[in-house]
């Protein structure tokens, strides 16, 4: 089983970036892969609670994020900076993480045998 580890750096509702990238997510884990992410700068506010997609185009991604654990997604990573910046906490999230400074971050990329930019 190879190891990936999707970064999302992007706002949640940014163009069609977040949604494709979170439909590769889950087809990668879908095929059994170990599977993780990472949230950088602004795509923190993918995992905001009470999201407001009401003149968005394309579903609330939040639903989908919540699916994640369905498909044994269960290792996500924020950039504590980026939770810092945006003036987020673990409480504004819609899920559990591991908040992780620049060093770790650096350190985690290392552990996984692809690193995917999303």
């Amino acid at each position: 089983m190879k190891s990936f580890l999707f970064v999302l750096n992007s706002a949640a509702y940014s163009g069609c970036d977040s949604q494709e990238s979170l439909d590769v997510i889950l087809i990668a884990a879908a095929f059994e892969q170990e599977v993780s992410l990472l949230l950088l700068g602004e795509a923190v506010f993918h995992l905001k609670k009470s999201q407001n997609t009401q003149g968005q185009s394309g579903k609330n991604i939040g639903l989908i994020y919540r699916s994640l654990a369905l498909y044994d997604v269960e290792n996500i990573y924020v950039e504590q900076d980026a939770l810092i910046q945006q003036g987020l906490n673990q409480d504004d999230l819609l899920l559990p993480v591991s908040e992780l400074n620049k060093p770790e971050i650096s350190a985690l990329m290392q552990k996984f045998d692809f690193v995917l930019n999303g």
